[in-house]
Formats: structure tokens, sequence, C-alpha cells
């Protein structure tokens, strides 16, 4: 897998530079629903094969990822306990 092949699957599902498991499965199940040949009678097979191909990339990608459990890396993903964070120690002093 290339950057471009990872960039290509994440336009073909409509996703972001970010995005949760839940929201990529979600996006991958509603563009299934969507092309599948039993609800769409102009559906193309190509899109399904397409659809299915982008969300395995992002599968592989997101299955070798290494998550950081940094501190900073948990208040990036966690901006509400960062502000929390910060005035609590503001106000500790």
């Amino acid at each position: 897998m290339t950057y471009a092949d990872l960039q290509e699957a994440l336009r073909i599902l409509g996703l972001g530079e970010r995005a949760t498991q839940r929201e990529i499965k979600a996006r991958h199940r509603q563009l299934v629903k969507r092309h599948h040949p039993d609800a769409c009678v102009t559906s193309e097979p190509e899109a399904i094969r397409q659809i299915n191909a982008a969300y395995r990339i992002i599968q592989d990608y997101i299955s070798e990822y290494r998550f950081s459990f940094a501190e900073n890396e948990f208040y990036e993903q966690n901006p509400e306990e960062r502000v929390r964070h910060q005035f609590m120690d503001f106000y500790n002093k």
C-alpha cells in the first residue's frame, strides 16, 4: 500500500484526514447499502468492488497502526480533558 492508495481509499469512502473506526464502519455500511445491486437498480458492480477494496485498504492500515499512549497524545485526542487538566492545575496552585 502506498500513501496514494490510502488517499484514494479515503476519497472513495468520502472520509477526511481523521476518522474513528466507528465512522469508517458506518460510512462503509452506508455506501454498501446505497450501491448494493438488490437496493439499487442502476447500481454498477464496479462501485461496490471499489468501496469494498477501499475499506480493506483502510482496515489494513489501521490494523497495523501503532497507537501512542503518551500524555500529549491523550490530550490531543481528548480536548475537553486537556482544558479541565489545565484549569485544574491553575486553580490548585
